[in-house]
């Protein structure tokens, strides 16, 4: 038996890099996806590829630092498959490694909004139904930035620090109800998101990423592996975890 079959996946960012990869990954494994990103040209590629290889997907834009397109977007995932057993957070925005002196108001808020108001957008919209069924697993996107400094700039940084904050609360909130909740901090992953770094091959960034013990930096499909874990039964223990998926990183 496939280990999420039957089940039902809300994964943000579907569009590209982890969350398309999730996306691919998790309905391999049976689960039926709800692909929800702001690029809908994305989106259809994704679903797109689920379908070839047999499948089942549906797209819904969902801008996640807006309410209203959370609880929309949501309400058509429900409408389209009757329950959401899996929220995977994902989508996220860089902020360019700014020190907090170079970081505008405007860039701050933009960061706050998608980075950490949009988990708890997603969040507040999927878990009442979870809830209500004493079951679901929820899996945060955080960073390597969740632990240490470097990984972001001052913004970026705050976010995902946030973010593990707020996976462990949502743990200690909601795992006697039937909810489980943890989080992944990648390292530095090749994604659209920052594909454009690597290539430009900065010094101080390149420098970083041949200095962790996996001497390269990691793909999505290594992310979503590790994500499929912490939504199937194998993590069935796992209750508010942080998990470093770093190529070693954080060991410096």
């Amino acid at each position: 038996m496939k280990r999420l079959e039957n089940k039902v996946a809300l994964i943000t960012g579907a569009g590209s890099g982890m969350g398309r990869a999730q996306a691919v990954l998790f309905a391999e494994e049976g689960a039926s996806i709800i692909a929800a990103d702001i690029n809908m040209d994305g989106l259809k590629k994704t679903v797109e590829d689920i379908e070839k290889k047999g499948g089942s997907a549906f797209a819904v834009e969902i801008d996640v630092s807006d309410k209203s397109s959370v609880e929309e977007g949501v309400r058509k995932g429900l409408e389209k498959y009757g329950k959401i057993d899996i929220l995977s957070n994902t989508a996220g925005i860089l902020d360019d490694y700014k020190p907090t002196l170079d970081t505008p108001e405007e860039l701050w808020d933009k960061i706050m909004s998608v980075n950490l108001k949009g988990v708890y957008f997603m969040t507040n919209a999927v878990l009442p139904q979870m809830i209500e069924r004493e079951e679901g697993t929820i899996v945060n996107i955080a960073s390597i930035a969740a632990f240490v400094a470097g990984g972001g700039g001052a913004a970026y940084t705050s976010a995902k620090h946030a973010i593990a904050g707020y996976t462990k609360q949502l743990s200690f909130d909601y795992g006697k109800k039937g909810i489980r909740v943890n989080a992944i901090a990648p390292g530095a992953v090749e994604t659209g998101m920052t594909k454009e770094i690597f290539e430009e091959g900065s010094a101080d960034v390149m420098d970083a990423v041949k200095s962790v013990p996996a001497g390269r930096y990691g793909q999505p499909e290594e992310i979503a592996r590790v994500a499929l874990f912490l939504v199937s039964e194998e993590s069935s223990f796992m209750h508010g975890a942080i998990v470093p998926v770093d190529g070693g990183w954080i060991v410096k």
